[in-house]
């Protein structure tokens, strides 16, 4: 075999090792292609998670394009994630984009959740926001932290129930309340064999309420018609019994300084009551009756007239004259 045919072989085996292995990695690329056009577009995450570059991104299970970078912000909050799509399928601006993963420990990947595909689509260029991954740590340690919450709260709940078997549902307690109990049920029979007694006695006297609700009625009836008619008379002598009272009020003024005229001392009967003597003499006057009227109760009508009088020591004086008060005019 000839130097220059042999080398003609190699070449031949070499070109497809080569193109064999660019087959391949076409294949395992995740369906990238240099022959298919494609577009970017950027999303803001606050957390990749496992990420890298290379990964798939899928809408609806289907691959649509893969990350071909990932770069961290100036200020270490959040990441930046691009994404290279295939040109032909579109992707409206209302889908969501969300980290996910492979089952549960799988690569993650990129997912695009379409939900109406009412917006535009994406263009190159564009960005939008990414939800972050589940993080399975930060999940473990919340989880944890939940634990020892409910151990917490189950100790607090064994120490509430062993004060309450403690000192609720102790003996003492129970023996109280089933006494109550018992009492309750007492009364509440005692309640109800009165509530029938009562039942009875509305029941054998209904005739006898019946006529007392009538009479009751009878007489409200007959107390309105009073009042009708005293509402009448009153609107019919209104007149007549304005000048009564106009009267009365005049008498009452007039009484009024007469009575003050006779405190004053002034007038006939203010004298008399002002002069000594004329008092002196009704007092003696009203002492003579109180012995007369003693003796009537004490000897009678015909033991007063025929009582034998003890002869009088002393002669009694000259009657003096009664003084006369001046009259109105001499005042």
């Amino acid at each position: 075999m000839s130097k220059s045919r042999l080398e003609w072989r190699v070449g031949l085996f070499v070109f497809l090792g080569l193109a064999l292995l660019a087959g391949l990695l076409v294949e395992f690329s995740k369906g990238l292609t240099f022959f298919q056009p494609t577009y970017t577009i950027s999303l803001r995450a606050s957390n990749v998670g496992g990420l890298k570059t290379r990964a798939a991104v899928q809408m609806s299970g289907f691959q649509v394009g893969t990350v071909s970078d990932i770069q961290l912000a100036p200020d270490g909050k959040s990441v930046t994630i691009k994404l290279t799509l295939f040109k032909r399928y579109e992707i409206h601006k209302d889908a969501e984009f969300i980290i996910d993963q492979s089952g549960f420990l799988g690569d993650q990947y990129v997912a695009i959740q379409p939900t109406k595909n009412e917006k535009e689509p994406f263009k190159d260029g564009d960005q939008a926001e990414a939800q972050a991954p589940f993080n399975l740590q930060e999940f473990t340690r919340s989880a944890t932290g939940f634990i020892q919450r409910i151990d917490e709260t189950v100790k607090k709940l064994d120490e509430a129930l062993d004060n309450v078997t403690r000192l609720v549902l102790n003996p003492e307690t129970l023996t109280n309340l089933a006494v109550a109990i018992s009492n309750l049920r007492g009364f509440s029979e005692h309640a109800q064999s009165l509530a029938d007694n009562l039942n009875g006695l509305v029941n054998s006297n209904s005739p006898a309420i019946y006529h007392s609700a009538s009479n009751l009625v009878v007489f409200s009836d007959r107390l309105n018609q009073f009042g009708d008619g005293l509402n009448g008379i009153l609107s019919t002598n209104r007149d007549a019994i304005q000048l009564a009272v106009s009267n009365v009020e005049s008498s009452s003024e007039t009484l009024k300084s007469l009575l003050s005229g006779v405190s004053e001392g002034r007038g006939l009967a203010g004298e008399l009551l002002k002069d000594e003597r004329v008092s002196k003499n009704v007092a003696q006057i009203v002492q003579n009756l109180s012995i007369t009227t003693s003796n009537l109760n004490r000897l009678g009508v015909w033991g007063v007239l025929w009582q034998h009088k003890p002869p009088k020591t002393r002669e009694p004086g000259p009657p003096q004259p009664l003084r006369t008060p001046k009259s109105l005019s001499e005042q």
